[in-house]
C-alpha cells in the first residue's frame, strides 16, 4: 500500500527538517519518496558548465544516472498522478507544500500561525514559541520536535495513492 501525507507552512517554518526526520525514522523499514514543491523556482539543479546542466540548457527532459541515484530534470509541469507514476515502488509519499493537493496536511509553524493555512490542514506541528489557544480545536496539535509523534499521525492519517 502507497501512502501519501503533506506538509505546508511558511518559508523557514521546518518543513524540510521535520520531514527528513521523518523520512529517517520511516527508511529503515519502508520506501520513502519526498516531492518538494518550488513554487518560485529558486531551486538550482546542477551546477554551469557540467554535462548535466548542458543537457538541461538544451530543453530536452535529462536523467542523469550513477551507482548511487538517478536525477530526473524536466522543462515541463508534471501533476501528482504523473510524479507519482515516475516515482514507482514506494511505501510512503511525503509532499513539501502544493497546499491546494488533496492530501492530509500537517501545517508546521514557528512564531506564530498563520490562520490562511487552516483551510488545508488537519493538524499543526508546532513548538513552545507558537500560543496553542491560536490553534482552531478541530485541527490536531504536533510536537514539532517530537518526530515519532508527527509519524504515528501520519501512519493513521496518510492517503492511499
Amino acid at each position: 500500500m502507497r501512502r501519501a501525507v503533506a506538509f505546508t507552512g511558511p518559508s523557514n517554518s521546518g518543513k524540510t527538517t521535520i520531514i527528513t526526520k521523518v523520512a529517517k525514522l520511516l527508511l529503515p523499514e519502508h520506501r520513502v519518496a519526498i516531492v518538494k514543491n518550488d513554487p518560485k523556482d529558486k531551486a538550482q539543479f546542477d551546477v554551469e558548465g557540467k554535462d548535466s546542466y548542458k543537457f538541461f540548457q538544451t530543453g530536452a527532459e535529462v536523467v542523469v544516472t550513477s551507482p548511487t541515484r538517478t536525477t530526473y530534470f524536466s522543462h515541463r509541469h508534471r501533476d501528482i498522478e504523473e510524479i507519482i507514476a515516475m516515482l514507482g515502488d514506494f511505501d510512503y509519499l511525503l509532499v513539501e507544500g502544493l497546499k491546494y493537493l488533496p492530501l492530509p496536511r500537517i501545517g508546521v509553524f514557528r512564531g506564530q500561525v498563520d490562520p490562511s493555512y487552516f483551510d488545508y490542514i488537519q493538524a499543526v506541528a508546532i513548538d513552545g514559541s507558537v500560543d496553542r489557544a491560536t490553534i482552531p480545536e478541530h485541527i490536531e496539535i504536533l510536537d514539532l520536535n517530537d518526530p515519532k509523534q508527527i509519524l504515528s499521525w501520519i501512519q493513521a492519517n496518510a492517503k492511499e495513492v
